[in-house]
């Protein structure tokens, strides 16, 4: 896809998913509609470049269950854990951030580094790591065909970062973790 018409479907969508957001990112919680595709297996995408890798702790590795709880309570399948976990280690490393003070990137926080200004909800909200497992997958499910498009295209149209492609090198690592954590 070229540049330009790339940038025009991301900000669509972006628009698209910004009035989502101010719709309602609090009732993430109760959207359970795509139960149906929770057995599907995870479909891997060719993995996009160079892949990085970081040892993780104990709370990460919690944070890892903690997102394939949410995933597995929306109903979704193991591809949304693998597009969560992987936009979660680009974010934050799977750590659960409070605010950074001047390194913070304006008001973000928790997991996937959502806004209260934004939207994504209260900064205790925020860092809880369910509710914004459950914010970032509502916010994924509102992408047209987020199932079969590369992890970085997906996880950009929800994040809106300055740095688009950055998704893609963690999606081994991601699909990895899904794998070993989805069944225990």
């Amino acid at each position: 896809m070229n540049t330009i018409l790339r940038k025009s479907v991301l900000g669509i969508a972006g628009l698209a998913f910004t009035g989502g957001v101010f719709a309602g990112p609090i009732a993430a919680h109760a959207d359970t509609a795509h139960a149906a595709t929770a057995g599907k297996p995870v479909a891997v995408a060719a993995v996009q470049g160079e892949q990085s890798t970081i040892g993780l702790d104990d709370e990460q590795t919690a944070n890892v269950k903690a997102i394939i709880a949410a995933t597995k309570k929306a109903g979704l399948p193991e591809r949304a854990a693998v597009i969560s976990i992987a936009t979660s280690l680009q974010e934050s490393k799977l750590e659960n951030l409070g605010h950074l003070g001047d390194r913070n990137d304006h008001d973000s926080l928790g997991l996937f580094q959502q806004r209260p200004s934004s939207g994504w909800g209260t900064p205790e909200q925020i860092t809880d790591p369910e509710y914004s497992t459950l914010a970032f997958l509502k916010g994924l499910k509102q992408v047209d065909g987020w199932q079969d498009m590369p992890l970085t295209e997906a996880a950009q149209t929800v994040q809106v970062s300055a740095y688009p492609d950055a998704y893609a090198q963690w999606e081994k690592q991601a699909t990895d973790l899904v794998a070993k954590h989805w069944n225990s």
